[in-house]
């Protein structure tokens, strides 16, 4: 599947140094270290139904980050994105609204990119939706079988998590921490006739009414893991340099793709780090499909919000922490882009040079957004209250805004 259209990322003077990540498996900020040259990212995409909201979106500019870092520091960048375009929620969500699935999928995935786009959102070098991939699925899921580590009940095969000693690493959680997450994201813990209430399910037998494929194991459809495990590897090979997503899939799916991928190949780690971002929430509560408390980036710029006052807004919280969408968080970033607009409208300014070497120094430490804003507003105010004689000044920053943070003036 193609992705939304790239953006042309203007040049600026220097390096930046390689971006740190916080790695959730180990707990520690650590720099990335691409081999030769070529950084590999997989982020786990969309499943298109209420697609994006506000926190999809900081997700993916999160990422877009570290993206830009890598560009900046000399990478090239190889980077996946799946579309989970067959899961029980979407079947569901079509089912109520009396939508047929492929079309509310292709609708929503339509929307997420837009809304990619408008935000200047780098695309994915490979877009790869889940019903393009079944026969390599399928692939994957009979190699866990030769690792015997999988086995039936009643025509649905599971994945034995006892096969990967490594198993709950990531995550760190304890087993009844892990039985209670994974029965409220999906999984089947008291089915009978499992070995392990946390064995996830690798491919489900043909339902009545649902959709399903034909394949060596039987007529069905996959599981959720598996896919992003087939898209990822089959894409980048094992030890990813991140894998990344928003926090609530650190258990089950981050755990379960990467033991799966582990014993599908016999090589590990699945990834060499593990990146999440926080959760955004409104009224209270995280902001979730479930909870139907949803705020969209369509919905935002239909009522004529500039999309890089938007990405603004999400910038202002470092992507790792968990914050609450306020319609002052927008009018503030409103007010930002605004003030840095008139900044590099003049044409001389402030010496850039040390705003430059802050945000790249921000954005090399773990991704510090709103140090990396921070200096830009330093750099505005001395503008607009002093101006300066440097002929390239104004312009320099707007390159660097948006070469470094997507934010074009």
């Amino acid at each position: 599947m193609h992705a939304w259209p790239a953006v042309a990322l203007p040049t600026i003077p220097g390096r930046g140094a390689l971006p740190s990540v916080f790695n959730t498996a180990t707990q520690r900020i650590e720099q990335t270290n691409p081999i030769r040259g070529i950084a590999r990212m997989y982020v786990c995409g969309i499943t298109p139904y209420d697609a994006a909201h506000l926190g999809h979106a900081a997700t993916y500019v999160a990422f877009d980050l570290l993206h830009r870092a890598w560009l900046d520091a000399g990478m090239r960048v190889n980077y996946v994105q799946n579309i989970t375009d067959i899961d029980d929620p979407l079947l569901e969500r079509a089912t109520a609204t009396g939508v047929d699935w492929e079309s509310l999928a292709i609708r929503e995935v339509q929307r997420f990119k837009d809304d990619m786009a408008a935000m200047r959102v780098l695309p994915p070098t490979t877009y790869v939706a889940v019903t393009e991939a079944m026969d390599r699925i399928v692939g994957w899921i009979e190699e866990c079988k030769f690792a015997d580590a999988v086995y039936s009940i009643d025509g649905d095969l599971y994945f034995d998590i006892h096969a990967d000693r490594s198993f709950g690493m990531l995550s760190h959680l304890s087993e009844a921490e892990m039985i209670a997450i994974f029965a409220e994201r999906g999984g089947d813990p008291n089915r009978p006739g499992k070995r392990h209430p946390l064995d996830p399910l690798l491919w489900l037998k043909a339902r009545e009414g649902e959709p399903a494929w034909d394949s060596s194991l039987g007529r069905g459809r996959p599981g959720w893991h598996i896919e992003c495990v087939a898209i990822a590897v089959d894409n980048l090979d094992m030890k990813i340099d991140v894998q990344g997503g928003g926090r609530d899939l650190v258990f089950p799916h981050h755990e379960m793709s990467a033991s799966q991928a582990q014993i599908a190949t016999a090589r590990e780690p699945f990834a060499r780090a593990y990146v999440h971002a926080g959760l955004v929430g409104l009224d209270g509560e995280k902001m979730s499909k479930s909870k139907g408390n949803l705020v969209f980036v369509s919905q935002l710029r239909a009522e004529g919000h500039d999309p890089l006052a938007i990405r603004l807004a999400l910038l202002a919280h470092h992507y790792r922490t968990d914050w609450e969408w306020t319609a002052d968080a927008l009018r503030s970033a409103e007010h930002r882009l605004e003030r840095w607009r008139a900044a590099v409208s003049h044409e001389t300014g402030v010496d850039p040079t040390d705003a430059i070497a802050a945000m790249r120094t921000a954005l090399s430490n773990d991704l510090d957004a709103p140090a990396a804003l921070a200096a830009v507003d330093a750099w505005a105010d001395h503008q607009l209250a002093t101006g300066g004689d440097h002929v390239e000044g104004p312009g320099l920053v707007a390159r660097a805004c948006d070469a470094l943070l997507g934010v074009s003036l």
